[in-house]
């Protein structure tokens, strides 16, 4: 299986209006900026987008919030946003917000084949209301169901025309997750290397969980909050 592409139009080119989407990345950091710019450019509408953020106004996933593109986020942290604020307030977004470390799991269990399974986050909050509750070790436990969608679309550091990739720093955060929850896998990378390139013994993410591998054009890599150490 080929699984190079030439750009983003052809990796999303059947991403489709009412369908489900991860999106890798911590905040800013390690998100797939060619493929959401692309999402834009489609114009694709009522998304679920699962992503540990809501990007920033402007960057990010903010920018398929601008354009309303965007029908329900399953996410952990959304404080950055003010156009998100706005939506989830005046009932234009649907929102489903999850303990970081259930996120992640819930992830990582539907790329795993686990249907379900047992935390103790969140149990006494709103977020436990309707789950079953079970007692382990004299503590109760709710039940969370994992995650899976339509597409995942990551991004990496590097990747071979194989499709296995390395994250660098805190970019691997739920990229590797996420890669391995989606029906089909779409990696854009910052460096496309031949089979064979890669150390087998740092790949994060290997091939299999792949369908679609490609180089981006540019990535700005922006900061949420830049703060400088006061000089003495």
């Amino acid at each position: 299986m080929y699984k190079v592409v030439k750009n983003a139009e052809e990796a999303l080119r059947d991403i489709q209006d009412d369908m489900t989407i991860m999106l890798g990345g911590f905040g800013l950091c390690g998100i797939p900026e060619n493929s959401i710019g692309e999402l834009v450019r489609k114009g694709t509408k009522r998304l679920t987008c699962i992503s540990n953020n809501a990007g920033v106004d402007g960057f990010g996933l903010g920018l398929l919030l601008e354009t309303k593109q965007i029908k329900k986020m399953i996410s952990s942290y959304v404080g950055e946003n003010d156009e998100f604020e706005r939506q989830m307030l005046s009932g234009e977004l649907e929102v489903d917000l999850i303990p970081q470390g259930s996120l992640a799991e819930r992830c990582r269990a539907g790329g795993a084949g686990i249907p379900a399974f047992y935390t103790p986050a969140g149990f006494g909050t709103e977020i436990a209301e309707g789950k079953e509750v079970r007692i382990y070790n004299g503590k109760p436990h709710i039940l969370e169901e994992a995650l899976t969608a339509d597409f995942a679309i990551v991004k990496a550091w590097k990747g071979d025309t194989a499709g296995n990739l390395v994250y660098k720093a805190a970019a691997r955060n739920f990229n590797p997750l996420m890669a391995m929850a989606g029906k089909i896998t779409i990696a854009e990378v910052e460096e496309l290397l031949p089979a064979g390139s890669l150390d087998p013994n740092e790949i994060h993410t290997p091939g299999i969980f792949v369908q679609r591998i490609f180089q981006g054009k540019k990535f700005e890599k922006r900061i949420e909050q830049r703060t400088v150490r006061k000089r003495d």
